[in-house]
């Protein structure tokens, strides 16, 4: 059952009815202002820190789910209603949702009136605009009021909802013509404020929630609009909230347009006040006069449109497949924007309280959009790597606001230096910008301890060569990828953390995923050491990736598959031996991924038994059988229902590793397969089974143990994004950046003719035709680019600025 469309000239999707499976949400902003709208106006907004710049409020466990937002309501001589359905709910004659590249628009009908909701943040503005239209679709004429509503946060989002003595009696605003300013705590240690202006003359506002709402009154029927009359209430200590009251006469078939602009403003200390307890509102005018008029409004949002339309142009694909284009082309590379810019933080799943930016998360994020932002992508990798250690592990999370680690997590995840690798050279093979080796990055956040960029890789190399347990292969720590398999954290308490309740210093605990990615990332890091004219060293870590491999082969293999790790007590994880969880996705895919078995006939096997044991019609469960009872020894993944998570859930972020691992044996009718199985575009018939957003990947769907198998959770945010944005334009259209060109290396379903690639690249541009006249899945017969034929298949950087045909032949 479907509750949309995607509309692809317009690059947006369209939900036709309010009642969708869960709320189905956008993102708004791009820089540092950044909100989350749901397709009934719900959600919340903050300035770069969902935590601790919070600017509108948001209850997390909510009945109903979705309350709260940027709400619009209209009272129409009695009867009051809001456009997006919620909170109100009435009825409406016409409802649409157009969600698109980073704006939203919401439009209601009711009694012959339609009101349209346009939400967005301008680029190069702390702000969401929202105009609102309203239309008189009646043929008599119509006198309504209009009440806008938000709610303050007050700033730090986790004491706001938890230190409820202090918070009600801090509130404070100021009243100044059109505008509703939140200065609550401006007068001691803040230097910023919030406000919300619109850009006509009012009939009156409200900015205490209960003289609003009524004490005894929710969102859905606020004391105010059913009385047709704000009540000009001063908010003073309590909740303050920001609502302007409009009177509007339309004739039939008259519209007008109304600008509401919600902004955060900071000024220098020395610019606080314009006089004593009066707040310093220059700025803020500046910002609400730069979006007065509707022209410019329009202006704004075609600027928006124009640097999204730049970001796509980077890599867009034709196939005879429309389900394949629109992710390739639109969803996909805008939801690895949206993950660069909130990593795990603020979603309807991610509280924006409890987690920063990850160090992990990041660096594979970094894969999806650095060929989008690559300048942003270095500032990333800079801020990454200062939260490293010396001795090249790193804090598992940083705040984005501060940019330095999170002590309440700490560190002891000992994948994380690894993906530092990772990213770097990702950035590097995009951009050829060898020299950000050579910047200097401080330790832990200490500018008297720094090092090369070059130097934390090596140290991130050298963490897993000098951290090897019994089998030599690499010790795990308080858990590698999976968070939730914590070897060494034996917990009993309730409700304490799984990952830091403790870290047992066995050094027995080890990982055969870690050694996959060892290898995988070990030759680039070689390459680097090369071309720094570092041979002893290249040679030096080319043992240590070889001796890996040796090590992978002869104690992590089960026979038929690879063993997942070995526990505190040197028993085997993911193994024949174990009576539940005998097999686990991570280490088939990322050690095929990595080579190891592919000459051996092991990683066929491998793959196959991936096949045989973890795919179902929803995708690849994470392990099989799922855990039926709590492993004191394996830790979280063990709590989880069967079916759901990292206990047999179906974790979409790991499966685009099997299909890049199915694309290096040469299957890429397999790798096809298992690709559209995920794919959001493809799933969105059985969008009352799937219930998440069909435009974006979500981090879980449940796996075949679960009550509701195929149903997803947690959208949005995940390495999900990135992951398949790399399996099926590098892996399966096999356009890949290498360090010395374009490598074109398609794995393809058997059965395709041909497609085009568009890809930009160090400033050219490269039409790319590929063409299968044989039918084969892998395998290329010739390069020609720009009439000339070229040896192997690394397309050069001419550096010309220019368009260059490239014709790739398969067989």
């Amino acid at each position: 059952m479907k509750f949309g469309y995607f509309d692809d000239q317009r690059k947006e999707y369209v939900i036709t009815t309010p009642k969708t499976p869960y709320p189905w949400i956008n993102y708004l902003g791009s820089e540092a202002f950044f909100g989350l709208i749901s397709n009934t106006g719900g959600g919340y907004c903050f300035y770069r820190d969902a935590r601790l710049r919070r600017i509108t409020r948001y209850r997390y466990n909510n009945i109903p789910l979705d309350n709260g937002g940027r709400y619009f309501y209209v009272h129409d001589e009695g009867d009051f209603w809001t456009p997006g359905w919620m909170p109100v709910k009435k009825d409406l004659s016409f409802y649409e949702c157009r969600h698109g590249l980073g704006y939203t628009r919401i439009t209601g009908e009711r009694g012959g009136v339609r009101v349209t909701q346009l939400s967005f943040v301008p680029l190069g503005t702390n702000a969401e605009v929202h105009q609102v239209k309203v239309k008189n679709n009646a043929d008599h004429i119509k006198n309504i009021k209009l009440f806008s509503f938000i709610e303050f946060c007050l700033w730090n989002a986790y004491d706001d909802m938890t230190n409820f003595q202090r918070n009600l009696s801090t509130g404070e605003v100021e009243v100044q013509g059109s505008v509703i300013y939140h200065k609550t705590e401006y007068r001691e240690r803040r230097n910023h404020y919030a406000f919300y202006s619109v850009n006509a003359d009012i009939a009156g506002f409200d900015t205490d929630r209960e003289s609003f709402l009524g004490m005894y009154n929710g969102l859905e029927s606020p004391q105010a609009v059913a009385a047709g009359q704000a009540t000009n209430s001063v908010a003073s200590g309590w909740a303050p909230v920001a609502s302007h009251q409009l009177d509007i006469s339309l004739e039939p078939g008259e519209e007008k347009s109304f600008i509401f602009v919600l902004g955060y403003v900071e000024n220098p200390e020395e610019e606080k006040w314009e006089a004593p307890g009066i707040i310093n509102k220059t700025r803020a005018e500046a910002m609400i006069a730069k979006f007065a008029e509707d022209a410019r409004v329009e202006a704004a949002l075609r600027d928006l449109a124009a640097y999204w339309d730049g970001l796509l142009s980077k890599y867009a694909v034709e196939t005879g497949e429309e389900k394949l284009n629109r992710m390739v082309n639109i969803w996909n590379p805008y939801q690895c924007m949206v993950t660069f810019n909130m990593s795990r933080s603020a979603s309807y799943f991610e509280s924006g309280i409890g987690r920063g930016m990850g160090f992990r998360d990041s660096n594979q994020d970094l894969l999806g959009f650095v060929h989008q932002i690559p300048e942003r992508a270095r500032e990333r990798i800079i801020d990454i790597a200062s939260t490293q250690f010396e001795d090249g592990s790193a804090y598992h999370q940083y705040q984005p606001l501060t940019k330095k680690g999170n002590h309440e997590i700490g560190s002891g995840f000992n994948d994380d230096p690894l993906w530092l690798i990772l990213g770097t050279v990702a950035y590097i093979k995009e951009t050829g910008d060898f020299g950000i080796l050579d910047e200097q990055v401080p330790f832990d956040n200490n500018p008297d301890n720094t090092a090369t960029l070059f130097e934390h890789l090596k140290r991130s190399f050298y963490h897993v060569v000098n951290n090897l347990g019994p089998h030599g292969l690499p010790l795990i720590g308080r858990a590698d990828w999976n968070d939730c398999l914590n070897l060494n954290c034996f917990s009993k308490e309730p409700g304490e953390s799984f990952q830091t309740t403790q870290n047992i210093e066995g050094r027995v605990a080890e990982s055969v995923f870690i050694a996959g990615l060892f290898v995988y990332v070990g030759p680039d890091f070689v390459e680097l050491c090369r071309r720094r004219g570092l041979h002893e060293e290249a040679a030096a870590a080319e043992a240590h990736i070889e001796k890996m491999r040796q090590a992978t082969l002869e104690h992590g293999y089960d026979g038929d598959w690879f063993l997942r790790a070995y526990d505190h007590f040197g028993q085997k994880v993911g193994s024949k031996e174990n009576k539940e969880g005998q097999i686990f996705i991570e280490p088939q895919g990322m050690c095929v991924m990595a080579g190891i078995g592919v000459e051996e006939g092991l990683a066929v096997k491998a793959l196959d038994s991936v096949k045989e044991r973890l795919e179902t019609d929803h995708g690849i469960v994470l392990q099989n059988p799922a855990y039926s009872e709590y492993y004191l020894n394996l830790g979280e993944i063990s709590s989880y229902p069967p079916g759901y998570k990292e206990n047999a859930g179906i974790f979409c972020h790991n499966n685009p590793w099997v299909m890049i691992a199915e694309t290096v044996v040469g299957r890429g009718d397999r790798a096809f397969e298992l690709y559209r199985k995920i794919a959001p575009a493809y799933r969105e018939e059985i969008s009352d089974v799937h219930r998440m957003e069909p435009y974006v990947y979500s981090q879980m769907i449940a796996g075949k143990d679960a009550v509701r198998h195929g149903e997803a959770k947690n959208s949005w945010l995940t390495g999900t994004a990135a992951w398949n944005y790399v399996a099926i334009t590098q892996a399966i259209l096999g356009i890949k950046p290498d360090f010395d060109g374009l490598k074109i290396e398609p794995c393809i379903p058997s059965d395709w003719e041909s497609y085009t690639v568009t890809r930009q690249f160090r400033g050219d541009m490269y039409r790319i035709k590929v063409t299968n006249p044989n039918r084969v899945s892998k395998g290329v017969a010739s390069v020609t680019v720009d009439g000339q034929r070229i040896e192997g298949q690394v397309i050069p950087v001419f550096g010309d600025g220019k368009v260059h045909e490239v014709e790739v032949v398969l067989g």
